[in-house]
């Protein structure tokens, strides 16, 4: 399985939206600073994930929720 994930920092009001295979091991990395883009903003918390049986369909929602559109979507599901 694949997922798509979205963490939120606990100190900044940022979120960020990734793709992986095992989300536990994936946020643990994000956590220990091994990200370059969330290394400044931790720790973070999840807040949002979606299950898909291939890796190019996540990837594809992925790209999505990072458009205007999709972050449009995910601001009015994390309400």
């Amino acid at each position: 399985m694949h997922y798509v994930y979205v963490i939120k920092s606990s100190f900044y009001d940022t979120r960020y939206i990734g793709s992986t295979d095992n989300v536990l091991k994936r946020i643990t990395e994000h956590n220990k600073g091994k990200c370059r883009y969330t290394r400044g903003r931790k720790p973070w918390k999840l807040i949002y994930q979606e299950e898909y049986q291939t890796r190019s369909e996540a990837m594809k929602r992925e790209k999505f929720l990072k458009s205007g559109q999709g972050r449009r979507w995910l601001d009015e599901k994390l309400k």
